[in-house]
């Protein structure tokens, strides 16, 4: 995973604890449910920052790049499934 911009050995190690080891991978459950996983299953406390960084990574950008309305969006579908869950 390392391999898609962005994404280091923090943020690999991550996404491989919750079964998500290559990029084929990530864009099979996407983004925002890539992050929930951390969350749920590796680290409560992880940023949005790793979500953005996911998104971005798919799309070859560093997160930084992504519109604020993007964020936005992200952010919120994020939110909206971890409160779905409980």
């Amino acid at each position: 995973m390392s391999e898609l911009r962005g994404l280091g050995t923090v943020s690999s190690r991550l996404l491989a604890s919750v079964g998500i080891h290559r990029e084929s991978d990530l864009r099979s459950v996407g983004p925002v449910e890539a992050f929930a996983r951390v969350r749920m299953a590796a680290d409560p406390r992880v940023s949005l920052n790793l979500l953005y960084a996911l998104q971005a990574a798919l799309l070859g950008i560093d997160w930084r790049r992504l519109s604020p309305e993007v964020r936005r969006a992200l952010r919120d579908e994020a939110l909206g499934q971890r409160r779905g869950r409980t």
